[in-house]
C-alpha cells in the first residue's frame, strides 16, 4: 500500500503554554476540518493508505518542536515539520503569498504590491518544500498539495522524479485572464507550469476550472478538451470539487451540553430579539465595511426594526503583519462605533462587536442562536461559514443571506442571495430574511442540508483522491512509447544492414516548426543540409509527404533529389523529374460550394485564414483566441459534416486545421504506394499530426513509425517535440553512422 503525504503551507498545529509548559493546539480551518475528518472516519481497516504524512512549515523554533514532538504523534498522521528562517518566510507568506496573489486572485489588483524579492522567496520556500518532500516520498506515495502559498512545488516535484503522483488543490478563487494576466510575464507562466506539474487540479467552482484553462491556453498554449489538458506531453485533469464541511458534527452539535448552555446563554440577554450574525476573518475581501454599510442603510430604510434585532459581528484575528488588514480593522471599529453611537438606545445597541477567536462550542451555539447568517463576501473561493450554519439548523430553520460572490453560491441556491456592493438589495434582503414564514425557511434549508449531507468533508477527500488515482490509470493506458536510446540504437542496426532504404518524412511539425503565417515556414539550412547528407547515400530513398500544395514544394524542396508528395497524396512528383501526376480524375468545382463556408468562419474568428491548393481547402485557427478558435472549429466541423456526407468529399480534424479534401487519398495510400514503387527493405516514418496517423497504420507492419510529439498515437514510438527531430535524422546520415551508439539528446521541456 502507498502512503499518503499531504503538504500545506502551515502544519495542523500550533504550540500555546499552559503554565509555563508547552502544547500542541491544533489549528481550526477548512483543511484540517476537511482532513482530519477523513482521517477519523477512513481508519486503518478500510482506509487505501498505511500511512498519512502531513508536511507544513511553522511558526517555532526547533528546539520548541522537540518539546512537544511526542504530542504530535497520532493514530490518524504523522508530521514532518519544515523550519524557515523568519526573514524568508515573511517575504514568502505575506509578501509573494498576501501582498501579491491574495489581492489579485481575490480581484484586489490595487492592493497588490509587486516587488521581486517576494518572488525570490516564493520560490525558494517552494523548493525547501520540495527537499522536505523528496527526502521521504516513495515512487508510490500520493502527494496532495494545497493552496496558493505552494503553486510551484507541483512541477519542481515532478522535475526531481516523474513517477510520483501529484494532486493540487487551490482554496482561493482562480480569477479571469484578464486579473491573472497582470502577474508578470515570467511569474504567471512559472505559476501556471508549477500547478501543471500536478495530475489532477482541484478549484472548488467550475468557474475556477475555466479561468485557469483559459490562462492555461493564453500563456503555455496548453491543449485542451473538456478538462482535459495535454502539456509537455503529459495528461492532467482540472476539475471542481466543492469543499464541504462536517456535517454530522455540526447538524449534532445542539445535543452538546456546553453549546446548550451557551445557546440559552446567549438567548436569555435578547428575549424577543431577532439575532443576525456573521463570522470572518478579518479580511478586505470579505465585504466587511459593505456589510455594515448594508446593515446601516437596513435600520434607516426599516426603522421598525429597532431594538427588535441585533447584528453579532464576530471578527477573526489574521494576518496582523500586514498594515492593510490593520488599516481595515480601524476602518470596521470606527464604522461599528459610527453606527452604534448613532442608533444606539438606552436599552439597546444595534451592533455586538467582537473581535476574537472562536471555540467550535461558542460557533455552534452562534449558529444555532442566529436568526439570519448574514454572509457577503466580495470574493471568496468558497466560505465554510456559510456551509457551518446550514449544517447546523437541526430543526431546519433559520435564513442565509449570502453573496453571489461566494463560492458557495453555486450549490447553496436556495439562501437570499445579494450583490454585497448593492446596499440598497441588502438591506431588503434583511428584512426578506427577518420576516420570512417558517415554512419557507424550511422548503429553502431542506434542500441544501441534503446537498450538503450527500458531500461532506469525507466525500470531498475521497471524492479528489479517488479521480487522482484515476487520472493515472488513464495516464498509463494512454503512455505512448517514448523513442530510448537502446530501441534507437536497434533502428540504427536495422538501418545499417539494409541495402535499400525509404525514408518517409512530414513537413509542417515533423521538419520545419509551425509558424503564424505558413508561408514562413521554409526549410531552414540545417533541414537542407541533411536531406542533402541522406540523398547522397545512394541506398536511400527519401520522401517528403507533405500537406504543401506542389508550387510550394516545388520552389523550396524541387531542388533536391527527393520523391514529392503534396496535398496529403492528391499529387506526387517522383525524384529528378519535374513533372506532378494527379491522383484524382475529379475537378476543382466542388470548391466553390465549400469555400463560402469557410470564408465565413473566417469573418466570425478573428486569426483564421483559409489556405487553398490544387486538390483541398484548409481553415487554420492557429492564431485564434484558444477558446474561440476551439468553438468555431466545432461548428465548422459540425457543418461540413452535414454538407459532405454522401459526397466524395472528406473532413480532416487536423492540428488546429480543418481540411476538405476528395476520399480515396490520404498519406497513408500514398505511403503504401511509394513502398510498392520503391520496394525498400527498411523503412523508416516521422510525422506529427492527425494526417500522419493515417501512414502508421497504414506501415505498421512494415515500418518503423515516430510520432513527433506524445499525444496518443498509432505509431510504434514518440519523441517529445519538432524539436528532436533533426537531431535524431542525423543519426542516418553516412557521417553519423561511423559513432556507433551515438545517441541524440531529447528535449524534455
Amino acid at each position: 500500500m502507498s502512503r499518503l503525504i499531504i503538504v500545506s503551507n502551515r502544519l495542523p498545529f500550533s504550540i500555546d503554554k499552559k503554565e509555563d509548559q508547552p502544547f500542541l493546539r491544533q489549528s481550526s480551518g477548512g483543511l484540517v476540518s476537511a482532513l482530519v475528518s477523513y482521517f477519523e472516519n477512513t481508519g486503518s481497516s478500510v482506509s487505501k493508505f498505511k500511512e498519512h504524512i502531513w508536511i507544513g512549515s511553522v511558526d517555532f523554533s526547533p528546539q520548541d518542536w522537540e518539546q512537544v514532538e511526542h504530542q504530535s504523534k497520532t493514530s490518524d498522521f504523522s508530521v514532518e515539520p519544515i523550519f524557515i528562517e523568519d526573514e524568508i518566510y515573511d517575504l514568502y507568506y505575506n509578501g509573494f503569498s498576501n501582498s501579491i496573489l491574495w489581492p489579485l486572485f481575490h480581484y484586489f489588483p490595487s492592493l497588490a504590491e509587486f516587488n521581486e524579492s517576494y518572488y525570490e522567496a516564493y520560490i525558494q520556500v517552494n523548493f525547501k518544500f520540495a527537499e522536505k518532500i523528496l527526502s521521504i516520498a516513495k515512487d508510490d506515495d500520493v502527494i496532495w498539495v494545497h493552496d496558493y502559498q505552494l503553486m510551484l512545488l507541483p512541477q519542481i516535484l515532478r522535475k526531481k522524479n516523474t513517477e510520483l503522483t501529484i494532486g493540487y488543490f487551490l482554496h482561493i478563487p482562480f480569477p479571469s485572464y484578464e486579473i491573472f494576466r497582470l502577474l508578470s510575464t515570467s511569474w504567471k507562466s512559472n505559476l501556471l507550469k508549477g500547478i501543471l506539474g500536478a495530475d489532477l487540479i482541484g478549484f472548488h467552482t467550475h468557474d475556477y476550472v475555466r479561468h485557469f484553462i483559459q490562462s492555461s491556453k493564453m500563456i503555455l498554449k496548453v491543449d485542451e478538451q473538456y478538462n482535459n489538458i495535454q502539456y509537455q506531453g503529459r495528461h492532467i485533469k482540472a476539475d471542481l470539487f466543492p469543499l464541504g464541511v462536517n456535517y454530522k458534527k455540526f447538524n449534532s452539535a445542539g445535543l452538546d451540553e456546553d453549546v446548550i448552555t451557551l445557546r440559552e446563554g446567549i438567548r436569555d440577554k435578547m428575549p424577543g430579539t431577532k439575532i443576525i450574525f456573521s463570522v470572518d476573518r478579518l479580511d478586505y475581501s470579505k465585504g466587511l465595511m459593505n456589510r455594515l454599510q448594508g446593515f446601516e442603510y437596513f435600520l434607516d430604510q426599516y426603522p421598525e426594526w429597532i431594538e427588535r434585532v441585533v447584528f453579532i459581528f464576530n471578527l477573526v484575528p489574521s494576518r496582523d503583519g500586514i498594515p492593510a488588514y490593520m488599516e481595515g480593522k480601524s476602518s470596521i471599529e470606527e464604522k461599528v462605533s459610527e453606527i452604534n453611537g448613532r442608533l444606539a438606545t438606552l436599552n439597546w445597541q444595534p451592533i455586538i462587536y467582537r473581535y476574537n477567536h472562536l471555540s467550535f462550542q461558542e460557533l455552534a451555539a452562534l449558529y444555532q442562536s442566529a436568526d439570519v447568517a448574514f454572509i457577503t463576501p466580495l470574493r471568496d473561493g468558497m466560505n465554510l461559514v456559510a456551509k457551518e450554519f446550514v449544517a447546523s439548523r437541526a430543526n431546519q430553520d433559520g435564513v442565509l443571506i449570502l453573496s453571489e460572490l461566494a463560492g458557495a453560491a453555486s450549490e447553496l441556491g436556495e439562501a437570499v442571495m445579494v450583490n454585497p456592493t448593492d446596499t440598497k438589495e441588502v438591506a431588503t434582503a434583511i428584512d426578506t430574511a427577518l420576516k420570512m414564514p417558517l415554512s419557507e425557511q424550511k422548503s429553502r434549508m431542506e434542500p441544501m442540508q441534503k446537498r450538503l449531507q450527500q458531500y461532506d468533508v469525507v466525500r470531498w477527500v475521497k471524492d479528489f483522491l479517488d479521480q487522482l488515482e484515476n487520472i493515472k490509470k488513464e495516464q498509463a493506458n494512454q503512455q505512448v512509447k517514448m523513442l530510448d536510446d537502446k530501441s534507437l540504437v536497434n533502428i540504427i542496426k536495422q538501418f545499417e544492414s539494409a541495402e535499400k532504404r525509404c525514408i518517409l518524412l512530414d513537413y509542417d511539425g515533423t521538419l520545419s516548426a509551425f509558424t503564424k503565417n505558413p508561408a514562413h515556414a521554409q526549410p531552414s539550412d540545417e533541414v537542407i543540409n541533411l536531406l542533402k547528407n541522406l540523398t547522397s547515400d545512394k541506398k536511400n530513398e527519401v520522401v517528403i509527404i507533405s500537406g504543401r500544395d506542389p508550387d510550394t514544394l516545388n520552389q523550396w524542396l524541387g531542388h533536391l533529389p527527393v520523391h514529392l508528395v503534396g496535398e496529403h497524396g492528391g499529387f506526387i512528383r517522383i525524384k529528378n523529374t519535374t513533372t506532378w501526376e494527379k491522383q484524382s480524375a475529379t475537378g476543382p468545382e466542388w470548391k466553390d460550394q465549400i469555400r463560402p463556408i469557410l470564408e465565413l468562419f473566417v469573418a466570425r474568428c478573428t486569426g483564421s485564414l483559409v489556405e487553398e491548393k490544387k486538390n483541398t481547402l484548409t481553415w487554420h485557427y492557429r492564431n485564434t483566441h484558444p477558446d474561440l478558435g476551439f468553438i468555431r472549429s466545432r461548428e465548422l466541423l459540425n457543418n461540413l459534416s452535414h454538407l459532405t456526407a454522401n459526397t466524395p468529399l472528406q473532413v480532416i480534424d487536423g492540428n488546429k486545421v480543418l481540411e476538405i479534401r476528395l476520399q480515396g487519398i490520404d498519406k497513408g495510400i500514398t505511403a503504401l504506394k511509394m513502398v510498392k514503387l520503391l520496394d525498400p527493405d527498411f523503412i523508416i516514418c516521422l510525422g506529427d499530426d492527425t494526417t500522419d496517423e493515417d501512414m502508421f497504420k497504414a506501415l505498421d507492419d512494415i515500418a518503423i513509425t515516430i510520432k513527433i510529439g506524445t499525444a496518443g498515437t498509432a505509431a510504434q514510438y514518440s519523441i517529445p517535440s519538432q524539436l528532436d527531430v533533426m537531431p535524431l535524422l542525423q543519426q542516418f546520415t553516412s557521417k553519423e553512422i561511423n559513432q556507433p551508439g551515438h545517441i541524440p539528446h531529447m528535449q524534455q521541456d
